[in-house]
Formats: C-alpha cells, structure tokens, sequence
C-alpha cells in the first residue's frame, strides 16, 4: 500500500543546497518525491550561535511503514555525512518526518505528526506550499491556519 509522507529538509553546514538536493536524490527508490516546496535561508532555532540554514518541504510517496521510514531517513542522513552534536545544533542534514497519511503515533523514538511544526515557522512556510489545506489530525487546523499563527520573520526565500 501507497503511503502519503511530508518531509522537513534542512542543513546548515556545507554546500547547503547541494546537501538538500543531494538528499532529494538519494531517497529512492523507497521514496518517491512527488512535490518540493521552493528552498528557504532561516535563522537558527533553539540555538542561535549556528550558520542560517536552508529548509525545505516534500510531499512523497513510500510503501515503508513509519518506522521503516524513519529508518531509511536517519540511515540517509549518516549516509550523507550528518554526525550527532546537540539538540537543534549544526547539522549537514536533517530529514523529519512531518505528516504520514493522517497518521496519528505517539511511540519512543517516533511521533506523528511532528511535535513541533505546528510553532516552527521554517517548517510551516515550505510545507503551505505545498499542502496548504491538509489538516493536523490532531490540531485540526490546515497547514495555512497554522501557518497565520507563527511569526515568520527570519524565513526568506533563498535566492543563492
């Protein structure tokens, strides 16, 4: 069965779009980008003593469960070179899984829908893009909804 994921895509380190379509490639064949939002420079969250980052969104495709899904983005990202720091420190790339169908899972290490992106205006800005009405199954609110709650200064298009 055909399985409908969001992805959130950053980097900070490096040939930072390079990194993001050095990602993108590498996700099949178990992934299969069906849309990509336009490339955003952020300011760092949560740690600001970082370089800006380069954020992102897709929409895909996978027959992977949840988990195997996860899987197959944090073996990509040590694939491509991520090493572990801090929370919300530098990072050569970051793949996270936003939505899967209206999934709702909350199981260690995993939970869906992420946590956080309905406060993170680097996440909500590609992802209105690209899914402006699909609806939080847990907040009930579409991507666009959220999407007014959140400051947005510090998110622009990236034109490099």
């Amino acid at each position: 069965m055909t399985h409908i994921a969001y992805l959130a895509l950053g980097t900070n380190l490096g040939d930072r779009l390079d990194n993001l379509r050095t990602a993108i490639a590498a996700l099949a064949p178990e992934i299969d980008t069906l849309d990509e939002s336009r490339v955003y420079e952020t300011e760092p969250w949560g740690y600001a003593d970082q370089p800006p980052f380069l954020n992102m969104a897709l929409r895909a495709a996978t027959e992977l469960s949840p988990r195997g899904l996860l899987g197959r983005l944090k073996s990509l990202e040590a694939t491509l070179g991520r090493i572990p720091t801090f929370r919300n420190g530098p990072r050569l790339i970051d793949l996270d899984i936003l939505f899967y169908d209206d999934l709702i899972l909350e199981t260690p290490p995993l939970i869906i829908p992420h946590p956080r992106l309905h406060a993170r205006a680097f996440v909500l800005v590609p992802l209105a893009e690209i899914a402006p009405r699909f609806v939080h199954p847990v907040l009930a609110f579409s991507v666009e909804q959220l999407l007014e709650k959140v400051d947005r200064r510090g998110v622009n298009l990236f034109e490099g």
